[in-house]
């Protein structure tokens, strides 16, 4: 076991909690989930094995915890964001950008591929909290549409489609700064002119038709 230096039992177990995950995130981004070991963790950690099995039974149980604690801090660094703007074309392309950011950084299996390497109950607990971001990329799509900036739409047909060419623009392109960040812009317009978004000669999003924009 690690040697105790917080000032309470709990607070070493949520210390030696977060050890764990960070080890566990940070394998992820450099080897990959496939044939990733507790041992593999705990080593990267800096503590025993057996410590790991006191919070984990299983490499799948310490994914879920890991995908739970980062999509929770992701949405809400993304909200507060999000927060800052108005236009909701504005704001779908934060969300692209921060997605694909996120999603490169991560190396998180995209998540069709989740339900390959998941027990289905775990794949449906990772689902339905997951969804908070489908709801948010739904109500930026829904407020597009209600404000005159993008057509009217299925709205959850194409968060679902928008989701797609996330994951398939995250997986793991060349990570050189400027290879991400050019990969990014495309992925933003393709998007957002996917979407039926429409920019003037300064690239600023206008409305459809020439008609004024509802206010928000």
């Amino acid at each position: 076991m690690p040697r105790i230096s917080a000032p309470s039992n709990a607070a070493q177990r949520a210390e030696t909690q977060r050890r764990i995950l960070n080890a566990f995130g940070e394998l992820l981004f450099t080897h990959g989930l496939p044939g990733l070991t507790m041992t593999d963790v705990a080593r990267h950690a800096g503590i025993g094995r057996t410590a790991v099995y006191n919070y984990y039974a299983d490499i799948e149980e310490l994914l879920i915890s890991y995908a739970l604690v980062e999509t929770e801090r992701f949405l809400a660094e993304l909200r507060e964001s999000l927060s800052r703007l108005e236009n909701p074309v504005d704001r779908l392309a934060l969300y692209v950008r921060a997605q694909v950011e996120d999603l490169s950084r991560r190396h998180m299996p995209p998540g069709p591929a989740m339900g390959a390497v998941l027990s289905p109950a775990s794949f449906a607990k990772l689902a339905d909290h997951v969804g908070g971001l489908s709801d948010l990329l739904q109500d930026i799509l829904r407020s597009g549409m209600d404000q005159g900036y993008l057509p009217v739409a299925d709205v959850r047909q194409q968060a679902q489609l928008i989701h797609g060419t996330l994951s398939s623009s995250a997986a793991r392109g060349s990570e050189e700064p400027d290879d991400l960040e050019e990969r990014i812009s495309r992925t933003v317009r393709f998007i957002q002119l996917g979407s039926g978004a429409r920019f003037d000669d300064g690239g600023r999003p206008v409305p459809l038709g020439g008609r004024p924009a509802v206010a928000g």
